[in-house]
């Protein structure tokens, strides 16, 4: 979601520098570390010593704070376009964020409507980069994870894709193509617009893939 069809980096980066303040941390060290996952796993690692009941807390607010932050938080380029474009029954958000923040984000991003099936950090006892978020956005469509591709940004999103057994697809909408493909990334395009669906048969979905001019190019497969 965040990276790929929502743009809430900036609300994002103001929430985790203000907690980063407030426990004496880096705060552009604080927002690249917890990027792609949990908040609650990003906290525990920075407050390793703390109490379980303290981390509880802290995510609490993290949440709260999140939730309250979507005054510029807007859609991506062409994500509106590809959730258009796609069936319902083959496509699935699986996002870090927990439920009442993934809904939103998507409600003011006016994506809500085009969702059919979201996997939320509410829903999976392991987030990213473990394959268990899109294991399950894989079972809630009903599709091998062999036969599908992941869309992501993040590099802990990236590992969690390829180790869920699915081609990644990534977006340069967050970091430089070397971490994305360091983490595995079968393809790296600018954003969702540089996506192009063919639905024409009912068997398969073709997707075309543009570079950074626009121009067609082929996929290589890792």
């Amino acid at each position: 979601m965040d990276g790929v069809l929502v743009d809430s980096t900036p609300a994002v980066a103001r929430v985790w520098a203000r907690w980063a303040a407030k426990h004496n941390f880096d705060p552009d060290y604080v927002v690249r570390f917890s990027h792609g996952r949990t908040s609650l796993t990003s906290i525990r690692e920075l407050l390793p010593h703390a109490d379980p009941a303290v981390h509880l807390e802290e995510n609490r607010w993290m949440e709260k704070s999140e939730i309250e932050e979507i005054e510029d938080v807007v859609a991506l380029p062409g994500s509106k376009e590809l959730l258009t474009n796609v069936p319902p029954a083959q496509i699935a958000v699986v996002t870090s964020s927990t439920r009442p923040l993934a809904e939103v984000r998507l409600r003011a991003t006016g994506l809500w409507p085009h969702i059919h099936h979201l996997v939320t950090a509410s829903d999976v006892q392991r987030g990213k980069p473990d394959p268990e978020p899109y294991l399950k956005g894989a079972t809630a469509l009903n599709i091998d994870p062999h036969s599908c591709i992941v869309v992501e940004d993040a590099p802990f999103g990236i590992r969690a894709g390829k180790s869920s057994g699915a081609r990644v697809l990534a977006l340069r909408t967050t970091v430089e193509d070397e971490v994305l493909l360091a983490a595995g990334a079968n393809w790296v395009v600018n954003d969702c617009s540089s996506i192009r669906i063919d639905n024409s048969t009912s068997a398969e979905l073709v997707l075309h893939l543009q570079d950074n001019e626009g121009k067609p190019r082929t996929p290589q497969m890792n």
